[in-house]
């Protein structure tokens, strides 16, 4: 995962997003390049909503590219996706523009063997970012960020 991306995970999944009101489970206990574990995956399918963070450097983590790729497979219904861009315009994640298209021209390098690989991580980064989510831009503070995500998206 990206700094940028671990911080604002990190800011984004505290207390408010916490039990009691909200179990989640996150990914910071990973090593990096480690796969996506069984274990994640079940989650991910018995998930009621996912809240994927899209930072300006989420592009470049192939382990992302590969967990949204899951999380859109496993919850066809795109109402329990919640995308944040966070420093991040939604059209720069739908488009691959910006970090996004510099981390896809190293992908394609590296990856030049699977460009099917690469294909899927375009098109899921297209359907999330064309999702209804929340930008940062529009709020005030982070903490604003994550009260109007609870608001959202909070259990009645």
């Amino acid at each position: 995962m990206g700094l940028s991306t671990q911080r604002a995970s990190a800011s984004l999944t505290s207390a408010e997003l916490a039990p009691p009101r909200w179990k989640h489970d996150d990914d910071r206990g990973l090593e990096k390049g480690a796969s996506i574990s069984p274990e994640l995956l079940t989650t991910i399918k018995q998930s009621h909503l996912a809240i994927i963070v899209l930072s300006p450097t989420y592009a470049s983590s192939t382990w992302c590219l590969d967990e949204l790729s899951k999380i859109l497979e496993y919850m066809e219904d795109t109402n329990r996706i919640l995308p944040i861009f966070y420093g991040v315009h939604p059209s720069d994640v739908r488009n691959q523009w910006g970090s996004f298209a510099e981390a896809f021209t190293k992908h394609e390098e590296k990856f030049s063997e699977d460009i099917d690989k690469v294909n899927r991580w375009r098109a899921a980064l297209r359907k999330v970012g064309g999702l209804s989510g929340l930008d940062s831009k529009n709020s005030k503070s982070e903490r604003e960020l994550i009260e109007d995500i609870v608001n959202v998206r909070g259990p009645k």
